[in-house]
């Protein structure tokens, strides 16, 4: 589903996370058992209608009623949707806008993207460097586009869960097909889209009258490589027909033999009615995992982030998941943000999780814009990036 600045530079970042990583080591690592608080230790924003500089205009589709104070068609197109995150290293993350405005046939004026952005933790700010649009030159899609020139679009894709390669290209989750998309460095399809065997949304441009068995936008919301970048485990979104209410099924993918390996597992969700955001790997059997429910502001329940072992200890067919951080119950000592001693991160959308140290993740949102507004009524929710200190070691690889 869906989804000024300040430039300091990446010393910035590397203080934040040294000072993390510095407070983590002066405690004694505890095992994950579930206890403990996690806490907020950086908190930079990006404000919701930031635009892409020179871009076409956009939101044609989705009505001319403002909505949330936002007055649609927009003359730019928004930097929103930050639906998955890759980390670059050097202080900067590519972060990926999904299809748009939450729908098929309202998207189609939406350019699918990945930015870079650099966090400035001491600033509370986000500075957008650039990024670049998806596309499909070579023809490698069979069906008909949107636009002439092969631009992609949120009409054609979904474009929710994105890791990088080791040669650099980027592998990116599709909620439509469900499909996974191999994209160059400079964001060029590479080769045919690779559907998940036996499972097909409504939208799936191949379905062909056939009956779908994956409900509409409940493809790969997640997606997580593994460590040594051979494997892909994309994630779904929603229940497979037939499945048990409120189980989703993780997949292997063998990249070097572009096919599915046929190991799958399942992650149950806390209640049927939940969704996932993101998925990370830790090692070879662990994985991050967000989950949430579908409300925002006050009326947000279950923001969670789970720590999930494919090694099955309790024998009931599931991922075994322990708490890492409940992200409506965050200690907030410092008063970042300007919040209180409990910080909450209420939006419906939360679709971004990334490993920076081995106490340290970094979450981030999906505002949906126009339409959140889980942290003000009224207004369209900013694009947040939060840094959380776990209450024990993940002893990630």
């Amino acid at each position: 589903m869906k989804r000024i600045p300040l430039a300091v530079g990446a010393a910035v970042l590397a203080v934040s996370l040294a000072a993390s990583a510095a407070s983590a080591s002066s405690a004694a690592a505890a095992e994950p058992d579930g206890a403990g608080r996690a806490t907020l230790t950086g908190f930079a924003s990006l404000p919701a209608q930031t635009f892409v500089p020179g871009s076409e205009p956009s939101g044609s589709q989705i009505g001319t009623a403002p909505v949330n104070g936002v007055t649609p068609p927009f003359a730019g197109q928004p930097v929103q949707g930050f639906s998955g995150i890759v980390r670059r290293g050097d202080g900067t993350f590519d972060v990926l806008s999904d299809n748009g405005y939450g729908a098929k046939n309202n998207s189609a004026d939406f350019l699918l993207r990945v930015h870079r952005i650099r966090p400035d933790f001491r600033a509370g700010t986000v500075r957008v460097l650039g990024g670049f649009n998806l596309s499909d030159p070579d023809r490698r899609v069979s069906w008909p586009l949107t636009r002439a020139d092969r631009v992609l679009t949120g009409a054609g894709f979904d474009v929710e869960s994105i890791v990088r390669a080791d040669d650099g290209t980027y592998w990116i989750g599709d909620e439509f097909g469900p499909f996974l998309l191999h994209f160059s460095s400079s964001g060029t399809l590479l080769e045919a889209p690779i559907e998940l065997p036996g499972v097909k949304a409504p939208e799936n441009p191949t379905l062909n009258g056939a009956t779908p068995n994956l409900a509409g936008s409940k493809g790969f919301e997640g997606m997580a490589r593994s460590v040594d970048g051979r494997r892909l485990y994309p994630l779904l979104e929603g229940t497979v027909s037939g499945d048990p209410a409120g189980t989703l099924r993780l997949n292997e993918f063998d990249v070097r033999k572009r096919a599915y390996t046929g190991k799958r597992w399942t992650y149950r969700l806390d209640s049927p009615a939940n969704a996932i955001g993101d998925a990370i790997v830790v090692d070879d059997h662990r994985f991050l995992i967000i989950e949430r429910d579908n409300n925002q502001g006050d009326a947000a329940a279950l923001k969670r982030v789970y720590l999930a072992d494919t090694r099955d200890r309790d024998h009931d067919g599931a991922l075994d998941k322990t708490l890492a951080a409940d992200l409506l119950d965050l200690a907030n000592p410092k008063g970042l943000g300007g919040f209180g001693e409990t910080f909450r991160f209420p939006f419906q959308t939360i679709e971004d999780v990334v490993i920076l140290d081995d106490r340290t993740i970094g979450i981030l949102n999906d505002n949906n814009f126009p339409f959140s507004s889980g942290r003000t009524p009224g207004q369209p929710d900013n694009d947040e990036f939060i840094t959380i200190r776990l209450p024990w070691r993940l002893h990630a690889r």
